[in-house]
């Protein structure tokens, strides 16, 4: 079963006209939101983006966009860090997952 977060909150976008169908996204993404069809990446649910960037730092063309650090994955990982539940910090009024 796939992680889902809250919908049409993740940062995520792809331009279709810069991608090349290199498949480099559908490789590196750990929830696997990306696929690659007729060589041109397609984003399956965005609603799984959990934000981390892998993504955009492994597109050689730069047609994916994410604003790594801010959703879901940096509460994951400060979580981790610190040893307490996960917080996206929705208190601030803020975009949140």
């Amino acid at each position: 079963m796939k992680h889902r977060y809250l919908k049409n909150v993740a940062t995520l976008s792809l331009s279709a006209e810069k991608c090349i169908g290199c498949g480099r996204c559908a490789e590196v993404c750990p929830h696997g939101v990306f696929t690659v069809n007729e060589k041109k990446a397609r984003i399956e649910d965005k609603d799984h983006c959990m934000e981390c960037g892998a993504c955009a730092k492994n597109c050689p063309v730069s047609a994916i966009a994410v604003d790594a650090g801010v959703g879901c994955a940096a509460a994951v990982i400060m979580g981790w860090l610190t040893g307490s539940e996960p917080s996206c910090d929705c208190s601030g009024g803020g975009k949140c997952c």
